[in-house]
């Protein structure tokens, strides 16, 4: 039985955050499942929106935020992350990051812009700013003597007091496998910080790292918290196509530095989809690629920089020329092919503004909350914002909040379960999961294809509590169990909203509602 003060599930940008603010005061356990850098935080490509230039204001921010949210974000949640915008990225500068300098411009630093900002607002590290924030906090992680990291350690539930037959609605800690030896640990913690990202594997083709399982959003909805719009899974435009190039993904920057979208011909077609063309945001661009591929039979479209100077291209964008090379893709001179892959979760676990879910002494940052920020789809680059500000806020509420009390607890009991005999069933369910997904649940949705997932997601929900039943977890197992939950979060969802709004498009209701309203779900109750 391991103790600490504050117990962080996840080691992505929301995490390393959230302890560094707390360490000083407090001692820090932070589990990851894989490396400390393996997250989705670490493969972010193009930046951090921030009001940074004199040019730029706080409400045009606020402004291209709700524009792409469509109607359903939070505005007291949109106006608390941009208005933290700036000391959020002074913190990173002040602790080393090195973010691209440009002398010429009055911050010090070159502004990118993306899709659906009206400014040059992006903050980044060449083409690799997740890669440059992560080491850098990994190092003050490394450093600190309050912060104790446990690699390859896997969550597998709550420890909450309804499951300990108690009265509270609290929660102690978690039962942990150390997946190097098989052993299942009980953390008790003061206080549970879910930090786990979001759930891009639950799609057949994403841009997301192999640890992104939705674990957070299970877990939480498990131990009875709330979920909020899990229907308003973000595709990026431009994942690249290529059957070496797993998950790799083409910066919106690209388009942001005037990328085109073209056909195998030539053409550019995002003119006729969007006013704002290249530069519309993500839901839209998505939509239109997946239409003309649809339209058309492609299995790709392009985007084609090569119109700028080699030298731009090979500058700006550093890390996606050399891994395009790799692959024998000269982006000077000739275009990318590109694909739409699920990208970022705009749903997730129901949160106030100091990241307090339902359940006391348990919080959720990152992209595992739903704080209302993105509304129906998420802006460009406000997501690392986002883990930055709340990270902060998260901090400010544990230190302020009475602790649980850290009695003994339970022990794992696995005195009923015995070695697995068929883990090939663990593969076939993931496979079939994640193609069902893709097929039924994605870009463009129905009715009929809905009612499809619904029902096969309920057959994999009795095999896969079957198999959890009878046999000792493993990290296959525990993500499995943790994606079909989140599988069945999604369509559950989906089918509630019967309009057509940003992320979420059905055939059947084509049209948008008049009143905007989020998609909330709760574990013991009727859906709202």
């Amino acid at each position: 039985m391991e103790h600490t003060d504050v117990l962080i599930i996840g080691s992505g940008l929301a995490a390393l955050t959230t302890a560094l603010h707390l360490a000083e005061s407090m001692k820090i356990t932070i589990l990851t499942k894989k490396t400390l850098r393996d997250s989705a935080s670490a493969w972010a490509q193009g930046g951090i929106a921030a009001v940074l230039a004199d040019d730029d204001t706080v409400e045009a921010h606020i402004q291209d935020t709700l524009v792409a949210g469509a109607g359903l974000c939070d505005e007291a949640a949109v106006r608390f992350v941009v208005e933290h915008s700036r000391e959020a990225v002074q913190w990173l500068v002040g602790i080393g990051v090195p973010f691209t300098e440009d002398a010429a411009s009055d911050t010090g630093f070159h502004l990118t812009r993306e899709g659906g900002h009206s400014a040059r607002r992006i903050i980044h590290a060449a083409d690799a700013t997740g890669r440059a924030v992560q080491r850098t906090l990994c190092e003050q992680i490394h450093l600190h003597p309050n912060i104790t990291l446990l690699e390859h350690h896997i969550a597998i539930d709550l420890i909450t007091g309804a499951k300990l037959g108690r009265d509270d609605q609290r929660c102690y800690g978690s039962y942990v496998l150390d997946s190097r030896n098989g052993r299942v640990k009980t953390f008790v913690a003061k206080h549970t910080v879910l930090a786990t990202g979001g759930a891009g594997k639950v799609y057949l083709y994403t841009t997301n790292p192999d640890v992104a399982t939705g674990d957070g959003v299970a877990m939480a909805w498990r131990a009875g918290c709330s979920v909020a719009n899990m229907e308003f899974m973000q595709f990026h435009p431009t994942c690249l196509y290529h059957p070496r190039a797993k998950s790799f993904l083409i910066s919106e920057a690209v388009r942001g530095e005037g990328g085109l979208l073209k056909l195998p011909d030539g053409t550019r077609f995002m003119p006729a989809h969007d006013a704002r063309a290249e530069l519309a945001p993500r839901d839209v661009v998505a939509r239109a690629i997946d239409w003309e591929m649809k339209k058309r039979g492609l299995d790709c479209v392009y985007l084609d920089i090569s119109h700028q100077p080699a030298e731009f291209v090979t500058s700006h964008f550093p890390n996606i020329y050399q891994r395009c090379l790799e692959l024998g893709i000269d982006i000077t001179r000739e275009p990318i092919p590109v694909v739409p892959a699920a990208h970022y979760t705009c749903g997730g676990v129901v949160t106030d503004l100091a990241a307090r879910t339902d359940i006391d002494n348990l919080y959720a940052v990152g992209e595992v909350a739903h704080t209302g920020l993105h509304g129906a789809n998420r802006l460009a680059s406000n997501s690392l914002l986002e883990c930055l500000v709340f990270g902060r806020a998260v901090a400010q509420t544990i230190r302020s909040t009475a602790p649980a009390e850290t009695n003994v607890l339970p022990e794992w009991d696995e005195s009923r379960v015995t070695d697995a005999d068929e883990e090939i069933v663990l593969s076939h369910n993931w496979d079939e999961l994640r193609r069902f997904m893709w097929d039924y649940v994605g870009i463009v949705r129905t009715n009929k294809r809905l009612e499809r997932a619904a029902h096969r997601i309920s057959l994999l929900t009795e095999e896969i509590n079957e198999y959890y039943a009878n046999f000792r977890v493993s990290n296959d197992l525990i993500e499995l169990r943790n994606l079909v939950v989140t599988a069945d979060l999604i369509v559950r969802c989906a089918q509630l909203r019967h309009e057509s709004r940003g992320l979420h498009t059905s055939r059947d209701y084509p049209e948008t509602a008049v009143v905007a309203a989020d998609t909330i779900l709760h574990p013991f109750k009727s859906p709202v």
